[in-house]
Order: structure tokens, then sequence, then C-alpha cells
């Protein structure tokens, strides 16, 4: 007798957290650009700025190493998920912890504030990417795609490892707050090397190959552009390690805010 109430309560109450992370992703693309449509011209700027860059590179000093095939959709598989990734790492990173101020009103969680910056960063990334394709698709660019599903995955995984990584910089920040503030911005740089986005694996010498295989991006990057051409194939990557990366961290991280809002919290407010 009491199964059809005690369920009607979860239904009711997943609504309600649903339309909590609504308001709160509105918020947070309000707080972090002013408004949207600032928010999306500056992701736009960014993807533009990189595209420039790298295809002033490969036409002056050649394409190297680059897969035969279209050069723009070279560019934008390393570059769109090299942002995507370091977007979500920026924005869970600076979410709020067991020990913000905000943690004191009821309805705010450190998971809600979590969800809410990294579903704020991903809208803004998305609309932008969808401008930009738009932007080259109108001025004529090869943008096929051999096996467009095989896009979802390595997508998804830049975005939820970045969140993963974003949220191991978020726990340990509270407790080694200088070696956190150091660390951080150094992962970031080193993503513009270890990340693969200009340098296919599959092309890389056996010696430099131990560098780079540590990395969640390099793994997606790679595979995404095994989905989107089809004359590339990579042994060197797979999907399997971003998805055990991401799976392996979170539980660190779900792990370390629940030790921090037991510990962290009480020690602020006076137990």
């Amino acid at each position: 007798m009491a199964t059809a109430p005690q369920s009607k309560s979860m239904f009711f109450g997943a609504l309600e957290f649903l339309d909590l992370i609504f308001h709160s992703i509105v918020r947070e693309v309000r707080t972090q650009s002013g408004n949207a449509t600032f928010g999306i011209l500056k992701e736009v700027g960014n993807i533009a700025v990189f595209m420039a860059l790298f295809y002033m590179i490969s036409v002056f000093m050649g394409r190297g190493a680059a897969i035969r095939g279209s050069l723009i959709m070279f560019l934008l598989t390393g570059i769109i998920l090299f942002l995507t990734h370091i977007k979500a790492v920026a924005s869970v990173r600076n979410a709020s912890t067991a020990t913000s101020a905000i943690m004191m009103h009821m309805p705010m969680t450190v998971i809600l504030s979590i969800l809410a910056k990294a579903f704020a960063g991903l809208y803004l990334q998305f609309v932008a990417v969808l401008i930009v394709v738009t932007v080259f698709w109108i001025f004529g660019a090869d943008l096929s795609v051999h096996n467009p599903a095989g896009l979802v995955l390595p997508l998804f995984f830049s975005w939820a490892s970045g969140i993963a990584i974003g949220m191991l910089f978020m726990i340990f920040a509270p407790i080694v707050p200088f070696f956190v503030k150091t660390l951080s911005p150094i992962y970031q740089r080193a993503q513009m090397f270890t990340s693969g986005k200009f340098l296919p694996a599959a092309y890389m010498p056996g010696a430099m190959v131990g560098y780079f295989t540590w990395n969640p991006l390099f793994h997606t990057i790679d595979q995404a552009r095994v989905a989107a051409f089809v004359n590339y194939n990579s042994d060197v990557t797979n999907i399997s390690y971003p998805i055990w990366f991401t799976v392996i961290a979170l539980t660190i991280g779900l792990m370390g805010e629940f030790w921090a809002r037991k510990n962290l919290s009480k020690s602020k407010h006076g137990g």
C-alpha cells in the first residue's frame, strides 16, 4: 500500500531536482559570460582562433603526418574535443565545494553545483560548434564523416573525463591549495602538446607514444579521427581507456567530496 506514494514521491523529487539543475545551468551561463549570446560568441572566437592558428601552421609548414582527407575535419576533430575537455576541467574545478558559503542554502549541493558548471560549459560549447560547422558548410568546406555515430563516445568522454579531472582538482584544492593552484594550469597547458590534436597517434614514432598514452584526451581525439576518416586506422589508442579513466576518477572524486562534506564543512562551521 505504501509503494505507490513512495514511488510518486521519488518521481516528484526527481522532477524537482531536474528543475533545480535547469535553473542552476541558466544561472551559470549568465554568471560565466554575462549573457548567453556573449558566452557563445566567446566560444566561437576560441574555436576560430585555434582553427586559424593550426591552419596557418599546416599551410606554411606542410601537413606532415596529417591524415589524408579534409584538413578542416582533421583540425575540427582535434580542436573541438580539446576545448570541450579543457572547458569541463576549468568549469568543475571552480564549482562550489562543501566549504563554500552558498552551501548554507538548503537546495544547493556540491553535486548540483558540479552539474550546473559542467552542463553550462557544454551548452555554450555545443552551440558554438554548431555555428562554426554551419559557417564552414556554407563556405563549401569538406565536412564528410565516415562514421558519424563513432564520434559520439569520443566527444562524450572528452567532456566526461574533463569533469572527472576537474573534480579531482576541486576536492584537493581545500587540502593542498598551492599544489592544485600550480598543477591545474600546468595540466591544461600540457594538453596543448599531449592531446595529439595536431599529430595522429598512428603516425607517431614508437618512442613518443609513451609520453601521450596516459592522457584520456589523446585516446578520444584519435578515436574520433578513426570515425571521421575512412583511410585512418589506429591500434595505438582505444576508447576503453578514457571510459575506465573517467569511471575511476569520478569514483575517487565522489568519495573525496563525501569525505569533504563530512569533515571540512564541519570544521568550518564549528562541528
